[in-house]
C-alpha cells in the first residue's frame, strides 16, 4: 500500500464531507450542500494556521485530518497543535491508515515547533478513545462545549 498525505484542495471537499458524515454522529451534523464548506475551507486556507490534510492511496482520497496551530501563554508559552476531524474511509479502517495519519500530523506539529498536540473526541466514540490511547495520547482533561 502506497499511502501519502498532502494538503487538501477544494476538489477534495466532497470526499472529506462524505467521511465526516459517515458515522453515527456525523449523519446528523453534516449536510450535502457544500456551499458553506467551500467558504470555510477557503478561509481556513487563507489563515495559514488551520490546515486540512488528506491521505491518499493510488491518487484516491481515503483519509483526512485538520491541524490547527495555536500560540498560547500557558505551559511556558508553548505552541500547540489541535488535531480535529480525523477520519478514515469506512472500507479501509483497521488497516493502519489511522496510525499513518496521526504519525503525519505529529511530524507536522513538531516541524512547526509545537510542544504538544491536543484533541477532543466525543464521549460516545469509545473505539476512537482506545485508538488514541494506544498511540500514546492521555485523557488528561475534561472538555465542555456550548453551542451558540
Amino acid at each position: 500500500m502506497s499511502f501519502s498525505v498532502r494538503e487538501a484542495r477544494l476538489e477534495d471537499l466532497q470526499k472529506i464531507v462524505e467521511m465526516l458524515s459517515d458515522d453515527f454522529l456525523g449523519k446528523s451534523r453534516e449536510t450535502d450542500d457544500l456551499a458553506d464548506y467551500r467558504k470555510v475551507f477557503q478561509r481556513m486556507q487563507a489563515s495559514g494556521n488551520n490546515t486540512v490534510y488528506v491521505g491518499e492511496i493510488a491518487g484516491e482520497v481515503v483519509a483526512t485530518y485538520q491541524l490547527i496551530l495555536i500560540e498560547g501563554l500557558s505551559i511556558s508559552a508553548a505552541k500547540r497543535a489541535e488535531l480535529e476531524a480525523v477520519r478514515v474511509d469506512k472500507h479501509l479502517r483497521g488497516q493502519g491508515i489511522g496510525h499513518l495519519l496521526i504519525e503525519d500530523a505529529l511530524k507536522r506539529a513538531k516541524q512547526e515547533g509545537c510542544k504538544l498536540v491536543q484533541l477532543t473526541t466525543n464521549q460516545a466514540r469509545v473505539d476512537a478513545h482506545r485508538f488514541y490511547e494506544n498511540i500514546g495520547f492521555k485523557p488528561t482533561h475534561l472538555g465542555f462545549k456550548l453551542f451558540l
